[in-house]
């Protein structure tokens, strides 16, 4: 399962302006997407890593998003950084 990517990032950005922050800088090499997150918040992100060629991958739910990011509570989007 990709889990194992986000747990083992060096750099994790974790929540929808950080993760927008860190795509529009280009230094995303990574989106993960939770599908029980609400469509309003991630579809933004989505259409912005299509615009800039990041590769998205969606995972089961928010909680073990947040759980795999290292984080008490869900998360919708997280990016994992380029080196």
């Amino acid at each position: 399962m990709s889990y194992e990517k986000v747990k083992q990032a060096k750099r994790l950005s974790v929540g929808t302006k950080q993760t927008t922050k860190l795509i529009e800088q280009g230094k995303a090499s990574e989106v993960f997407v939770a599908r029980d997150a609400d469509p309003r918040i991630t579809s933004k992100v989505v259409n912005l890593c299509k615009k800039m060629g990041v590769q998205v991958t969606y995972v089961d739910s928010m909680k073990q998003l947040g759980k795999a990011c290292g984080i008490e509570v869900g998360a919708a989007v997280a990016a994992v950084a380029n080196e």
